[in-house]
């Protein structure tokens, strides 16, 4: 009778089908994870995108009107330009804090708010060119500490205060071209140490006193503006068309210079003691002068009583009408 029998170079029927089973997991996991990420609204994948292996969320040309939800961490590259999306709330991409770029051109953005960015700590560009912002509130990039690269190009800008941009010590690109800026405000590029290009043609300079700071860092970097020798006055007239890089610092000798932080340290010291101090001298010699008036009424009213005392009867002789009635 025949029976069954295994080679004796093999391994047991049990150990066999173990070593079949073992892998199963692994290869039939892999292809399912890597087909969630890359299909449009699959698991992980931010709604409306489509989703490359590495983290690469492209979102762009969609007419989306907002940021897509099931943003995570996984996403490292968020492609959103060419949408519709016209205003950041706060925490908007709050759940994708592994973002390290961000590309929201040509949205027709009008409004950031100053915690749209909360929570991209890792984000190394950012993109918000060819949109229509006419300000941006302070703190709005404060919390983008490895930001390295950061456009805002083509937009509506007429002025960016020092505080806009915060302190942002990784910085090396910063594009600012075919804004309305007409100078730079005072410690903008201050808290740019890394910076290294600055681009900045494009904008209605005015060659006056706001333009000194942007001049000093022109003639102390000249190679970190490629565009520097291109960049011309506007206005006033009798500057218009004269090159920024013209301009030494002996031209602003009439400018009134900006007070050092010891200076504004000691009047924001002395001023609030100094203003105290006035109002009680003001308000003892108000109260000398109302004592000093008192007591000079009160030695008129007593020396007119004392001349009423002193001054005697016109005609001694006759008696007055009420003691003339009442003898009768």
């Amino acid at each position: 009778m025949w029976s069954p029998s295994f080679p004796s170079w093999g391994p047991p029927p049990p150990l066999q089908l173990l070593l079949l089973l073992l892998p199963w997991p692994v290869w039939t996991q892999a292809p399912a994870a890597a087909a969630s990420w890359g299909t449009p609204g699959a698991l992980d994948c931010p709604e409306a995108c489509v989703c490359a292996p590495g983290g690469q969320a492209n979102c762009s040309e969609r007419a989306l009107p907002a940021v897509p939800g099931g943003l995570n961490r996984r996403v490292r590259v968020l492609l959103l330009n060419h949408n519709r999306v016209h205003a950041l709330p706060p925490g908007a991409f709050v759940d994708a804090g592994a973002l390290l770029r961000l590309d929201l051109r040509e949205n027709g953005l009008r409004w950031v708010h100053a915690r749209a960015f909360w929570g991209l700590g890792a984000l190394e560009q950012l993109d918000l060119s060819a949109n229509q912002l006419e300000a941006l509130l302070p703190g709005t990039f404060a919390p983008l500490r490895a930001l390295r690269a950061l456009s805002l190009a083509e937009n509506r800008l007429a002025r960016l205060e020092p505080a806009v941009l915060g302190a942002l010590p990784l910085l090396r690109a910063l594009s600012l071209q075919d804004n309305d800026l007409p100078a730079l405000a005072s410690g903008l590029l201050a808290g740019l140490p890394a910076l290294n290009t600055l681009r900045l043609r494009g904008n209605p300079w005015t060659c006056g006193c706001a333009l000194r700071p942007l001049c000093a860092w022109l003639r102390g970097h000249p190679r970190h503006a490629p565009e520097a020798e291109t960049l011309l006055c506007v206005s006033p007239g009798r500057l218009t068309l004269s090159p920024l890089t013209a301009f030494p610092d002996a031209a602003f000798s009439h400018c009134a210079r900006p007070l050092a932080a010891r200076d504004l340290a000691v009047i924001y010291g002395l001023g609030p003691v100094s203003f105290l101090a006035s109002l009680a001298a003001c308000l003892a010699l108000g109260s000398a002068f109302t004592a000093c008036g008192a007591r000079h009424r009160r030695r008129r009213r007593a020396a007119a009583r004392r001349q009423q005392r002193r001054q005697p009867d016109p005609c001694p002789g006759t008696a007055s009408p009420a003691a003339t009635a009442a003898q009768a």
